[in-house]
């Protein structure tokens, strides 16, 4: 049995409405995945560490001053 070569489908398939509506949902859902799986590999960041919240004390009264805060 012998395969065809180049195009499986008709050019008039592959230029048709349909075939370029799933073709831009497999663009998004690719974009999308890779998407999530970047975001998984990245650290986890917790705005709310960033910003000192009121039981913080601005100063040290630690008895070793060089200590930070």
């Amino acid at each position: 049995m012998r395969v065809p070569s180049g195009l499986v489908f008709p050019e008039s398939i592959l230029h048709s409405e349909l075939f370029a509506v799933l073709a831009t949902f497999v663009a998004i859902n690719t974009v999308m995945y890779a998407a999530l799986a970047i975001v998984k590999v990245l650290p986890k960041l917790y705005p709310p560490a960033w910003l000192r919240s009121r039981r913080e004390r601005s100063e040290t009264r630690s008895i070793h001053p060089d200590m930070p805060s």
